[in-house]
Order: C-alpha cells, then structure tokens, then sequence
C-alpha cells in the first residue's frame, strides 16, 4: 500500500488585508507615514494620496508584484482602503468626495518609450519622455444613466470612447424601445490627452523618435504642459475601435496613475557621491578651464577663442527675477559666420553631443512651428493639440541651429521672443498659450558672397536682419586665410587625426565633463565681487566716453553688451565652480567682447567700433550718406516733380557718395515705403 500523499493547502493572498496592514503598519521614525498622509490630504481639500512604491517593496514585495501585475484592481483596492480610513478619520469628509485615488511614484523600472512590448499590456508601468501635444480639458462621462421608455433608469459604466446603450431593460425585459441618456445624473470625471515622446537624447542614431498617448483624468489634468519632461506612472491599455468590427492590430496607450514632473533642469544627469567628489577635486586645479576648454572637439584644429565662448555657453550665467517679475536671462547666445570648410558644423555636432540637453537642427531643414510650436489638429476627433517644437524641448538646454542663414525670413522671426524673452507665445485656432524655452542658442551661417569679404559689414556678409544679429551675446568670424605656418601644422593635426585616434583623446572625459556642466549649473550661482563690478563699469563707461570725443563719432557699445559682458563673467566663474565673479572674470569677458567688437562691429569704412553694425545693420557713416541721398531725391522732386537716377547718382557723386551705395538706397528706400517711382527710372519722396 503506497504512502498517502498530504493535501497541498494553497495559502490565498488577501490583498485588502495587506493594503490595510501596510498603511497602518508603514512607519517612519515612529510615524504612521500614510495615516499622516490622510489627514494632510483631508486638511488640503484633495481626495488623492501619493504612495511610494519603494516602501511597499521593502514592506511587503508580494503586494508590489500583485500591484504591478494587477493594477485595476490593486488600485481600487487601495481606494476602498483609503476611504475607510477617512471614514473613520473624517466621517463628514466622505460627503465631499467620491473616491479617494491612490497615485505611485518611484516604481523600481522606468521604461523607455521604444522598450514597450505586448507582456506589459495591463501592467503599471512607468514612462520617461517629453510632452509634445496636450488636447484641451474635456469631461469625459464614466457612468451613463439611461431612461427606458417605461420610465426606469439603467446605470452602465463606460469603457473606452464609446457610450453603448443597454441591450435590454432589466425592469420590463423589453429589449426594443427607445433609451434617453439624462446628462444631469451621469457621472463625468475630468479628462485630457497628452502624447509623450522620447527625450532627444535618447534616440538611437537615425531614428524616428516614438511617441505614445496618454489619457489622464481629474486633479492630473492641466498639471503639466508641452516641452515638459515626465515621468507617468499609469496602466498599459489597448485602444479599441469603437466598431462593431474586431480588428488585429491595436495601439496601446497609458492611463495615467500619476504624473511626476521634472521640476529642475539637469535632474536627469545622475551624478552620484563619487561623481562629486571628482568633480570638486577637478575644480581644485587652477588650469581646469584651459583642460575644459581643450577638451571642446579636440580633433578641431585652433579656434581657441570660439571654443571658449561655447565652452562658457555650456555653463551659462546666471538666471534672474527680480522682485517687479522681469526675468533677465542667464543663458548665452553664440553666434559663427565662416567660410566652407571651417569645421562649423563639427563643432555644433560636438556641443549636441557632449551638452546634458541638446538639440540639433539645420535652418533649412526647420520651420516656425518646427522651431517654436504648433497647434495641430487630430485626424481622429477633429480637436486641436499644441505641439512643442524644437526650442520647447530644449528648454534648460541648448539648441544648435545649423545653416541659420538657410531659413526663411518668416521662419527666422518666430525665434526672437525665444532668444530673449525665453519664452514662446502661441495664440492659433483658439488655443493661447505661453510655453518656456529657456536655452542657449548656438548657431553657425555662412557668408552670403560664398566667402566673408573684409571690406564689408557684418550685415552685408550675412544673410540675417540686424534683430537676429543684435541678440547674440558672442559673433565670432571664421575665414580660411592662407598661412604657411599655421597650413603646416593643420595639415599635421588633420595627418594625425587620421592615423591615430588616440591623438585627439580629451583631457577630460566626455561623461565627467557632462556632469560637470550639470553640477555646475544646478548648484553654482556665482555673485558679483566689488571689483568685478567696477572693472566692468569703467569698461562700458570708458567705451561710451569714446563715442563722446568726438563729435559725430559712431557708438561703440550699448547696454545689450553690458548684459552679455556680466553673463560671460559669472560663466567664467561657473566653470572653475567659483561662487564669486572675480577680476579674472570680468577681464576674461572684456577680452572675449573686445576681439568681437574688433572684428565684427567695425564700419569698414572709417575703421572705428560702430555697434549699430550688428544693432540696425547700418553704421553711422552709411545712416548718414542715406539721409544726403534722401534730401537729394527731395529737392530734385521739388524742383522737376521727380528725381532721375541719372541725376541723383550725379550728385550724389559730388558728396563723395559712391554708386553702388545710391543703387542699394534707392532699393532699401523702394522696399521700405519711403520713395516711389512715378514713371520709369524718376523717383518722388511718399510724404
């Protein structure tokens, strides 16, 4: 006779007992956290509590895993908990509220939107990504009340988009007769859809970046907008049909449990203890900027300069708000104007890769609304969704605008608010909004005739208004000039780049300079010394008082650079992880301003520092040499009826006026409103 086998007693796991033990049982420092959370919850008028997950893993991981694998009915579980609870805290409070919604964060994996698979499907999941598109609030109805035509009332709870009639009455068991929804009596609960994307710089190489919905409900509605960054918990979904049909391919979406938003800047750069610790013994060596700035696309050859400015674009000054809410901004703006083949886009490619946020884009390959953002309208249900574009997403970042030069006009104006103001304002298909894109522009154009001609002006080299021009802080030339000793040692650099990688290895690695820059702006804020201030007071000062000397002299810096001059010097300080802007600073900054000035704000013709060649595109000279030939035109149309080109260039010749100049005026005048031509090549002033 064989032995008896014993009967296998199977232990069923009772999930309200462990929800109820863990929000009772769970303390810190001998509090009972989530009690204590109930009664805040109660006192701030909410009717949610957050929950983190972390701590039901370490109290009870069979009631995570059930949580994980189960939400639906985990969540309202937990909601039934909950309410007990503020039942017996609050009898009078319940009253008020319908439920009360348990809302996780800290989930131990945080999936990429491209990881999603099937074997998540019904699972609580959280995802990362950006918010590209947010559909304006509705109110969606989750439990329908319908009248039957013999007068009773059937409740039918709504899955998906679409309200289904009863198929029959449970009272008179007729299933024909007509069904009436009574709007008033039907529960709605308020609801939005966003779609969230992956973060730029996650996307693999060559790929489309991917996107998912995501469908919230009550107090998460309106909590974030686009170009914010994310995380939401919530529940892998299908999305069905609404027809009768049952198709075979489906697309899935999230219902979202919780949504965290991504409050500071740089928080998705980890930099743990050691990390710290590297980073303060790296700030301790004197020669770190020179290291930082060496380690700027080593396998560029020179540009030593430029690769200072960008490097003091990484770090960024110092953002302010002051007490009346004007916020002046922190973050620099560089702009590079250079011949072919001068290593302009490597460079932008560089700073993409090695910036904690950055975007890459090339000006003809970008639009107004790719840029800034667009109101978009949904194929399906006819709505109108804002989308963020490209500055959005860069927001606490930098965008790298290519070709800025290859834009079109219309296009190139949708990014002025956005490079000082920081902000983006969008009022389209009744849809106002106002969206931060506070990033540093790193931009690279070139030279309108092919090559930069030193004879003329930055304004007449480049094809960008004076608007543009005016709101970068740093504009740096670059021209390929034959030179034998420097062509000898960049056709050795170049030599070696290419027969042996390790030659342009950085001094310091990728991934600790970017923790660097992360640090360095999520907790330096360098102040202002008394020295500092004054070294760059006497600078601006001393600048003005040139254009006073003399009279009619030309103005050689404006308050704009004065701005730009106190940016660049608490970057400076940012990168050495200083908290005061010291002289060393300011003097760096004055270097750095004075080689652009030198190069870039000169009127060609009288040779001196004219900054209205990047403020109005015109130097003084010129304005002048405009205003003779416009009172020319004037006295020969008061005299004749109207001025003869043949005329005006005559006499404008006698003012030493060249003839390509009255040609380039006659066409600005033309093109501007202030002339017309009465008859054939014979000009009148308008007024």
């Amino acid at each position: 006779m064989g032995e008896q086998v014993p009967e296998t007693t199977t232990i069923v796991f009772d999930i309200v007992q462990a929800i109820e033990e863990f929000i009772k049982s769970y303390k810190i420092e001998g509090k009972a956290k989530y009690r204590e959370l109930i009664r805040r919850m109660i006192l701030e008028n909410r009717y949610d509590v957050e929950i983190d997950f972390s701590d039901i893993m370490s109290f009870n991981p069979k009631l995570a895993e059930k949580i994980i694998r189960d939400p639906e009915n985990a969540i309202k579980r937990f909601s039934e908990v909950l309410k007990s609870i503020v039942a017996y805290e609050a009898p009078e409070y319940l009253d008020k509220i319908y439920e009360v919604v348990p809302r996780f964060k800290n989930l131990p994996i945080t999936f990429k939107i491209r990881d999603i698979r099937s074997n998540l499907i019904n699972n609580l999941i959280a995802v990362e990504g950006i918010v590209v598109r947010a559909s304006p609030p509705k109110q969606k109805i989750v439990e329908a009340v319908f009248q039957h035509e013999c007068g009773n009332e059937v409740i039918v709870p709504v899955v998906g988009d679409v309200v289904e009639k009863p198929v029959q009455c449970p009272y008179c068991h007729r299933s024909t007769g007509a069904w009436r929804l009574l709007e008033e009596k039907s529960r709605f609960r308020d609801f939005q859809r966003l779609v969230i994307q992956e973060k730029p710089e996650e996307i693999p190489a060559g790929r489309m970046p991917r996107s998912i919905e995501v469908d919230v409900f009550d107090n998460l509605v309106d909590v974030t907008r686009p170009g914010d960054r994310v995380v939401v918990v919530g529940i892998l979904k299908l999305r069905s049909s609404g027809t009768k049909k049952v198709k075979s391919l489906y697309d899935t979406y999230i219902e979202a449990n919780n949504i965290i938003v991504s409050q500071r800047m740089l928080e998705e750069i980890e930099i743990t203890r050691e990390d710290e610790e590297k980073i303060k013994e790296l700030a301790k060596d004197p020669l770190i900027r020179r290291k930082i700035i060496a380690s700027i696309a080593p396998a560029i050859y020179g540009l030593w300069d430029i690769k200072e400015a960008i490097a003091l674009l990484l770090f960024g000054g110092v953002p302010k708000t002051l007490p009346d809410g004007t916020r002046i901004r922190g973050d620099i703006h560089v702009l590079m104007i250079g011949d072919p083949g001068t290593a302009k886009s490597q460079l932008l490619q560089y700073v993409a890769r090695i910036a904690p946020r950055a975007i890459y884009t090339t000006g003809k390959g970008a639009t107004a609304a790719g840029l800034t953002a667009a109101v978009v309208r949904d194929k399906q249900t006819g709505e109108y969704y804002l989308e963020a574009g490209a500055l959005v997403l860069a927001d606490g970042g930098i965008a790298c605008i290519d070709e800025i030069d290859k834009m079109r006009e219309e296009d190139r104006v949708a990014i002025h608010e956005a490079m000082e103001q920081q902000t983006i304002s969008i009022a389209k298909a009744g849809i106002v909004a106002r969206l931060n894109s506070r990033t540093s522009v790193l931009a690279a154009g070139n030279p309108r005739y092919g090559r930069y001609l030193v004879n003329r002006s930055i304004a007449e080299n480049v094809n960008l208004p004076p608007t543009i021009l005016s709101r970068f802080d740093l504009i740096f030339v670059i021209r390929d000039v034959p030179n034998t000793e420097r062509d000898a040692r960049l056709a050795r650099h170049i030599a070696e780049v290419h027969a042996a990688e390790d030659v342009v290895k950085p001094l310091i690695d990728i991934d600790i300079i970017r923790k660097y820059i992360a640090y360095a702006r999520k907790y330096v804020r360098p102040v202002l010394s008394e020295e500092a201030r004054k070294m760059l007071e006497e600078f601006f000062v001393e600048m003005r008082r040139k254009s006073l000397e003399t009279p009619d002299s030309p103005i050689s810096i404006t308050a704009r650079q004065l701005e730009a001059l106190i940016r660049l010097a608490e970057a400076h300080a940012k990168m050495a992880l200083k908290p005061v802007v010291t002289e060393e600073d300011a003097a760096e900054a004055i270097r750095l301003m004075k080689s652009m000035l030198e190069s870039v704000g000169i009127d060609v013709e009288s040779g001196e520092i004219d900054i209205d060649v990047i403020m109005t595109g015109k130097t003084k000279s010129q304005r002048e040499k405009m205003l003779i030939i416009e009172n020319i035109i004037r006295a020969l149309a008061k005299e004749e009826g109207c001025a003869k080109v043949k005329t005006i260039v005559a006499k404008a010749r006698e003012e030493n006026i060249e003839d390509k100049l009255v040609e380039e005026v006659l066409i600005r005048m033309r093109r501007e409103g202030l002339i017309y031509e009465v008859k054939d090549g014979c000009y009148a002033p308008v007024v």
